[in-house]
């Protein structure tokens, strides 16, 4: 399994049926990537606690270094 898709996978898991979820490999190494999530949980929420979330979803491959660089982009729905 490519890491965008494990990646992919545990924003699944937090952010269920997400009408917006992207993962993108920004550069095709695995390491740095652009994840784009919308979803009714991150309504009423500040940027950085609606880019909390997403680091917590993704604590594993953050600290382990699967993940070298990452870009969020957010957005509630209500």
């Amino acid at each position: 399994m490519s890491a965008a898709t494990s990646l992919r996978v545990l924003l699944e898991q937090a952010f269920p049926d997400a009408p917006v979820l992207e993962v993108v490999d920004r550069t095709g190494g695995g390491d740095h990537f652009q994840v784009t999530v919308t979803h009714p949980r991150l309504a009423g929420l500040t940027l950085v606690d609606q880019h909390r979330l997403v680091y917590d979803a993704l604590s594993g491959p953050l600290g382990d270094g699967t993940i070298h660089e990452l870009r969020i982009r957010t957005r509630g729905t209500r």
